[in-house]
């Protein structure tokens, strides 16, 4: 069976590109088209396709995606926790999975949790290929292997760190913060110890064989991103970026759906230059970015650095935003963290849309204006991007009304009844509506 680049190119319309085209509110040949031109990706493993998978669609044309990333560590090793936090995503928003897990049986906790998930799922073969082994020990037969496994399992996409290249590293050496990637800095070691290129960019023909068999999608990993403001858009980065770009071109010419991975740490002035340069030389690739964080001095809130970061990416060329929890730099994200990172990606993803005019993207902002002009408690709350906490805040906020006012109360602890703008707005247009505005 041909991929769905493949099949775009054909000019065929495909159901997963129907389901899109529904989901998103398009039409389903403005979709094939975008597929057909490499700027839009359908990650969807044919096995996947055969379970739970729900198609959902990557690209500039379409509303900005989010991706929750999830798994386990040598340090803390449990399918239980990894299958609540997959389930704590899907419920506040996230549109992918990816399972980062280095610890414990990485083949049951990935078939476990692609049972579970409805949506895209990705993974990054490398992390497999070396646990368990000396990274020195690695070699292509093994790589392939491992990546063939995963394909059969249903992974939708897989990040690829086949951009790091041996003639890179020197330019490392003003970094502050160095490689900040698991596998760009794992690569890196074993090129430097046998002396060779890396072989995930040597033998790049044959993971697109694979890939394309299953119609999995290339995540372009970005080995080299910044793992600090002071390290981004540095030369190492660039030269990485253009190894990304002939590689989008070679896996496209194969027939496989490509996006790039993005930085990482980046100033808020330097985002605009990211996202275009990106653009210009990945072909309009889609962009899939994890933040961009822009300002290192946060840990603890970097759920709020990366959704400033965030907001501007999707703006200016991003596609797909990886949240960023709370807890990142600082230790494994436990459910609650998970949540409120895909929260703040989501806001971020939906004012980035609304700000690129994309069709409907404000209709929910405008229904919520509404209800709240109109002390429509109810609307209010459903309409609102996580009515949870918006349910708790409010009733915690009723809880100081008096009980005897609370059935018919009009207004919140905020302000209090007589300083409450929205109840003095609403006597004011019935004011206006019953005797004119001559008579107020």
């Amino acid at each position: 069976m041909a991929t769905q680049l493949q099949t775009a190119r054909t000019g065929t319309v495909t159901d997963e590109v129907k389901f899109v085209a529904q989901a998103e509110g398009q039409d389903a040949g403005f979709i094939r088209d975008e597929i057909a031109a490499g700027r839009l990706i359908i990650p969807a493993n044919k096995i996947h396709l055969k379970s739970n998978l729900k198609p959902v669609g990557i690209g500039r044309a379409l509303t900005t995606k989010v991706n929750a990333n999830i798994g386990t560590s040598s340090i803390r090793s449990s399918v239980e926790a990894e299958i609540e936090k997959m389930e704590a995503a899907l419920a506040a928003g996230a549109d992918a999975i990816m399972d980062l897990s280095t610890g414990g049986n990485l083949d049951d906790t990935r078939e476990q949790l692609l049972a579970r998930c409805p949506v895209p799922f990705g993974t990054v073969p490398i992390y497999q290929v070396i646990e368990g082994r000396d990274v020195e020990d690695i070699d292509n037969k093994t790589i392939l292997e491992i990546i063939e496994r995963q394909a059969k399992q249903g992974v939708d996409f897989f990040t690829i760190h086949a951009g790091v290249l041996k003639e890179h590293l020197p330019l490392l050496e003003k970094r502050i913060a160095g490689i900040v990637s698991r596998g760009g800095a794992l690569l890196a070691k074993w090129m430097l110890y046998h002396n060779r290129q890396n072989p995930l960019y040597e033998m790049f023909d044959d993971l697109c064989g694979i890939l394309a068999e299953y119609d999995i999608s290339f995540s372009l990993g970005d080995g080299l991103r910044p793992g600090c403001i002071a390290d981004a858009t540095d030369d190492a980065q660039i030269a990485e970026l253009k190894t990304l770009g002939e590689l989008t071109q070679r896996a496209q010419q194969k027939g496989c759906q490509v996006m790039v991975e993005g930085p990482g740490h980046v100033p808020f002035d330097q985002i605009q230059y990211n996202m275009e340069i990106q653009q210009k030389i990945c072909h309009n690739a889609p962009f899939y970015v994890l933040g961009p964080v822009v300002t290192d001095i946060a840990p603890g809130y970097d759920h709020i650095t990366s959704a400033i970061g965030g907001t501007a990416a999707a703006f200016y060329g991003a596609s797909f935003l990886c949240y960023v929890t709370p807890r990142e730099h600082l230790g494994l994200p436990n459910a609650d963290d998970v949540r409120v990172g895909v929260i703040a990606a989501k806001i971020a993803a939906h004012a980035a849309d609304v700000a690129r005019g994309l069709k409907g993207a404000d209709e929910k902002d405008k229904s919520l204006s509404i209800a709240r002009a109109n002390l429509d408690w109810k609307t209010h709350l459903a309409e609102s991007l996580d009515p949870q906490t918006a349910e708790r805040m409010h009733i915690e906020a009723c809880e100081q009304i008096p009980v005897e006012k609370l059935p018919s109360a009009d207004y919140c602890s905020m302000c209090g009844r007589n300083w409450c703008s929205v109840r003095i707005n609403k006597e004011i247009r019935q004011a206006i509506k019953a005797n004119g505005i001559q008579k107020i």
